[in-house]
């Protein structure tokens, strides 16, 4: 008989759990529409992702605000800076703002 389970698996060696862990299912669709900008974006594109990142980021934003997934640094799950989109409002909004003015020299 040979050492091996039924299957042909190695029943000494334990299972790994994933990198990340268990994160819970979105049951109540509280990020449907992230996840559905994100896939149509995989559509359009041809399932070329790079194109598609800053869906990716918001779904995964979206996830950890609802407690879906833990929160972690957006560094530490690919992104950088340069994926983050301004929204035309927040670019309004900075443009106001007294800080975003230049002072005088006196």
């Amino acid at each position: 008989m040979s050492a091996g389970g039924a299957f042909g698996g190695n029943r000494g060696v334990r299972p790994v759990p994933p990198e990340k862990g268990v994160f819970p299912l979105d049951h109540l669709h509280e990020c449907d529409l992230e996840k559905k900008d994100y896939l149509a974006c995989l559509k359009s594109t041809g399932s070329q992702s790079e194109k598609c990142r800053i869906f990716s980021r918001k779904y995964l934003e979206c996830r950890m605000e609802r407690n879906l997934m833990a929160k972690q640094d957006m560094s530490e799950l690919g992104f950088s800076n340069a994926d983050v989109v301004v929204t035309p409002a927040e670019e309004n909004n900075k443009m106001e703002s007294p800080s975003s003015v230049p002072k005088e020299k006196k």
